[in-house]
């Protein structure tokens, strides 16, 4: 009997061991126009498996890519596509880079980080301190979007103080938008001194 465990790795899996032996057959014919029509074949019982896709350009692009990684880049065919080499696999992706500032206060989301770099560089006061206000609300939203339980406003006032290090300031009787209005809701305590009061 000839088990599973006794036999090589797959190198993509999904395909199964059939796709896998038709590769390795493909490989080993001498004649060109054999092997090219050999990979049209399984390229096609490839694409079976989804079927919706298999005529998107990406996706046949990867298909061939995945028949070259199966051959362990052995199998000398006309492609459409540029074939793949073992180091481009191999290499990881770059890293993308994130400010230190967007790290410290991503919960606010980049749009609102943007807001408060834009709102740094405006000179008229009046201006300032509406688009000022606009952004406090955000934040204040954001905030309960993360936690639900309701919050002061001074609270954000001196939190869009610090996110903006100092620039963005807003008089501490400033009112936000309320609370409730935000979609923060009740908190358990009130609602139960309210049904004690009933009774």
């Amino acid at each position: 009997m000839n088990y599973n465990t006794t036999r090589t790795d797959l190198t993509i899996p999904e395909y199964g061991r059939h796709i896998q032996n038709m590769v390795n057959l493909a490989v080993e014919l001498e004649n060109r126009d054999d092997r090219n029509l050999a990979a049209k074949t399984i390229i096609r019982v490839m694409g079976q498996y989804n079927p919706s896709l298999r005529d998107v350009e990406e996706f046949n692009n990867k298909l061939w890519d995945h028949l070259h990684i199966m051959s362990n880049y052995k199998l000398d065919v006309d492609t459409p596509f540029p074939v793949p080499t073992p180091e481009e696999r191999k290499s990881a992706p770059e890293k993308p880079s994130y400010g230190t500032e967007q790290k410290r206060f991503k919960h606010y989301g980049r749009l609102i980080l943007e807001f408060i770099e834009h709102a740094k560089k405006i000179e008229d006061a009046e201006e300032k301190k509406a688009l000022c206000v606009m952004i406090a609300n955000m934040m204040k939203k954001a905030y309960l979007m993360w936690n639900k339980d309701s919050v002061q406003d001074d609270e954000i006032i001196g939190e869009l103080k610090r996110v903006s290090g100092g620039d963005l300031i807003l008089p501490e009787d400033t009112e936000l938008v309320k609370n409730i209005d935000l979609g923060a809701k009740p908190s358990k305590r009130k609602n139960y001194k309210s049904k004690k009061k009933r009774r």
